[in-house]
């Protein structure tokens, strides 16, 4: 081999070696990123209307949702399912992973609060006008969202403690796996009534509000949000849940019937 043709070999190796590196290095930086968010199902409408603004700050990124009641979410956290960002509709799913080591203590907000409301179809209306008609022959089905995992299910049966009530309906009420389950049992006239959160009543067309919940028959319904022990990006995690705090975010919650945590 001449030198010629040698020096063309050796700049052609150099030029591919470049190119390899280039390549290589773009590739890394459009890498795309995840964050995996573990959120109650109440917050889905919201949640999924703010992440492409926070996709959008952040170049490649993208914001999976896993949408639930809480209590089954911390259940899979507990499993080992790799979350990020866990957002629950009580305190106390998120205290028990405290408990357990599994969340970093200082990420911890509460991010906003929410009612309880008494429900039911516009179309089916059943001599209900508050919570004491619940007793009446003619409502045969309310339906809660399960006590043992679903927040919205442990807010309303504190209520219906309160007015010394729950014994004498637990044998009418329909329990569902979670709040939008509820929502939808009301909305197709499945149940005569139901107790949602203030902000899926604003969502569902077919049911109308006939009480709004005193906020002092249950615990407060706040939401707390939190970073895993376990993420891959605690970091990014963490920007995720002071985005949802910006004025910007709390306006859009805001729109959404949500108030702000205390």
């Amino acid at each position: 081999m001449n030198n010629n043709i040698l020096n063309i070999f050796r700049k052609k190796t150099w030029i591919f070696a470049l190119l390899v590196v280039f390549l290589t290095a773009n590739a890394a930086i459009g890498a795309e990123k995840t964050i995996m968010v573990s959120a109650a199902i109440s917050l889905k409408d919201v949640l999924t209307k703010l992440a492409p603004n926070f996709e959008k700050k952040n170049e490649s990124l993208t914001i999976l949702f896993n949408f639930a009641a809480s209590g089954p979410l911390r259940a899979q956290i507990e499993g080992g399912a790799p979350v990020d960002v866990f957002i629950s509709a009580a305190a106390g799913d998120v205290d028990k992973l405290s408990q357990q080591k599994k969340i970093i203590e200082s990420s911890r907000v509460n991010l906003v609060a929410n009612h309880l409301v008494l429900i039911v179809n516009k179309k089916q209306p059943p001599a209900l006008s508050n919570v004491s008609d619940l007793t009446k022959h003619d409502i045969q089905r309310i339906a809660i969202g399960n006590p043992a995992t679903v927040p919205a299910g442990q807010y309303a049966k504190d209520a219906l403690g309160y007015y010394r009530l729950y014994d004498q309906l637990v044998g009418k009420l329909i329990l569902g796996e979670n709040v939008r389950q509820v929502l939808d049992y009301v909305a197709r006239g499945e149940v005569d009534c139901g107790f949602v959160y203030a902000t899926d009543a604003r969502i569902e067309k077919a049911v109308t509000v006939v009480q709004d919940i005193p906020d002092t028959t249950h615990k407060p319904i706040i939401y707390p949000a939190v970073v895993m022990n376990s993420s891959k990006d605690a970091a990014l995690a963490g920007r995720f849940i002071k985005f949802l705090q910006e004025p910007a975010s709390t306006k859009v919650f805001k729109d959404y019937g949500f108030e702000q945590g205390k």
